[in-house]
């Protein structure tokens, strides 16, 4: 059985790795382009291209799949089975109807609920107990597809998106074997997804990492956990920019951006309060919250936010 894989970000290597372990003969590795990163702006392979030429596997990036170079190269894979996880690209008809065994996806949410883009940050911001990934057969509409198997977990109070992601990449992985085996012995079950439980989820943007003070602690921790890496939780003190990446529920109450504590960086919410606990200020280095505090003197009842 010959498997085509389509995947980009490092959140899809331990599936591709996976499929590798197993012993499954990977005819094609399709990533997107390389591209320009860092302050030098050094064209950069993605994770999965970086994986697929250490296995001397044939990487193809093209622009888009909606081309016919990009389909003929997809048929000189010989697919009878393509994986999809997290490729970053649409399929356009002729490429999920190629396949004989179809196109199966690995999807980081409970399907139908986050269907679309950032489905790990959103269930962070949105405050959800528990997610998981899905594997679905690929349909045209955006993961719409019928569902094939699942697996949950819970996600931990003051989990970044970031560790979630890490946590839900391995679980990926697992099931895509599974479902994998069950592709290849015609035992799998499709099951339709209901589309009156279905949500979907906007792509993220910069502008969301504003923190308001104003809404409850829960809220305010939920957002800097799911902004963790990108594009981060913002606000401003004494008059710059000042990002934070990790924070805790804390005890306390003042006026909204309310500085409470200046050692441990308490800051008051609409309700309740939140730690500071890893933060960057505009121009400098990451640091915990507290060694921030000890280098920038903080007024009597500072506030942030300003």
């Amino acid at each position: 059985m010959n498997i085509v894989f389509m995947g980009t970000p490092e959140f899809a290597v331990p599936c591709l790795q996976a499929l590798l372990d197993a012993g499954y003969p990977v005819t094609g590795v399709f990533t997107q382009p390389d591209k320009p990163k860092g302050r030098g702006y050094r064209l950069t392979p993605p994770p999965v291209k970086e994986l697929a030429l250490t296995h001397n596997l044939p990487v193809f990036q093209p622009a888009s799949m909606r081309t016919e170079e990009a389909l003929e190269a997809l048929k000189s894979c010989r697919p009878d089975l393509v994986i999809v996880v997290a490729y970053g690209k649409l399929l356009p008809k002729e490429v999920l109807e190629l396949p004989g065994l179809g196109c199966i996806n690995v999807h980081a949410s409970l399907l139908p609920k986050y269907r679309g883009a950032g489905p790990v940050q959103w269930s962070i911001i949105n405050g959800e107990e528990e997610t998981g990934v899905t594997t679905m057969y690929m349909a045209e509409g955006l993961d719409t597809g019928d569902m094939l198997e699942s697996a949950s977990l819970k996600i931990g109070e003051n989990e970044t998106a970031d560790e979630l992601m890490e946590r839900l990449s391995r679980l990926g992985a697992e099931l895509l074997i599974s479902t994998v085996k069950k592709a290849e012995a015609g035992t799998l079950c499709p099951v339709p997804q209901d589309d009156a439980q279905s949500t979907y989820v906007s792509v993220l943007d910069k502008e969301m990492g504003r923190l308001d003070f104003s809404k409850p602690a829960k809220e305010v921790h939920n957002l800097i956990r799911g902004l963790s890496s990108w594009p981060c939780a913002f606000t401003s003190y004494q008059g710059k920019r000042l990002k934070i990446y990790r924070s805790r529920l804390a005890e306390g109450s003042g006026e909204p951006g309310e500085l409470l504590d200046g050692k441990r960086f308490i800051v008051a919410c609409g309700e309740g309060a939140v730690e500071l606990c890893e933060v960057q200020y505009e121009g400098g280095r990451r640091m915990p919250g507290p060694d921030f505090l000890r280098g920038k003197k903080p007024a009597e009842k500072e506030i942030l936010g300003r």
